[in-house]
């Protein structure tokens, strides 16, 4: 059992730190090299939406309404990001992607979606539960280890 212990934990940590390393080089082209992996990650959390709460995107995102509009600030200089006063309440801010910033959205999907085939190619039909419960285990316990914090 300790041998099954370190080998996971070994992979966990490879997993999480290739990822991270990866998809900052993946998605960070010549063509969004002015924009970081948490940038990139902020886009994604606005989405293809007509406009979004800044509120709702934070809350995805699990930052501070202050972090986020640092980030907003950012991206809306580099034109990936507009924002506006909703129409039926002036006190909240809507911000919507502009046309770089779906282009960028679409370059993030595509990356998902490469890393994610390349996961279910490799599987079996009958060993889509177990990777459904692993996946459940690992969501589960990286959102209750940041509420704890």
């Amino acid at each position: 059992m300790e041998d099954a212990y370190k080998k996971i934990n070994d992979i966990l940590v490879q997993l999480v730190n290739e990822i991270w390393e990866l998809e900052a080089k993946a998605i960070i082209t010549d063509e969004f090299k002015d924009i970081t992996n948490n940038d990139m990650h902020v886009i994604e959390a606005i989405g293809l939406e007509e406009g979004r709460n800044m509120s709702y995107v934070a809350k995805k995102l699990n930052i501070t309404m202050g972090s986020l509009t640092t980030a907003v600030n950012h991206l809306v200089k580099k034109m990936y990001v507009e924002r506006n006063r909703s129409e039926e309440d002036r006190r909240v801010v809507l911000v919507k992607l502009t046309e770089k910033g779906v282009a960028a959205f679409r370059h993030h999907e595509e990356y998902h979606h490469q890393m994610t085939e390349a996961v279910l190619e490799k599987l079996d039909e009958a060993d889509m539960p177990v990777l459904m419960k692993v996946l459940d285990a690992l969501n589960e316990f990286f959102r209750g280890y940041g509420k704890q914090k």
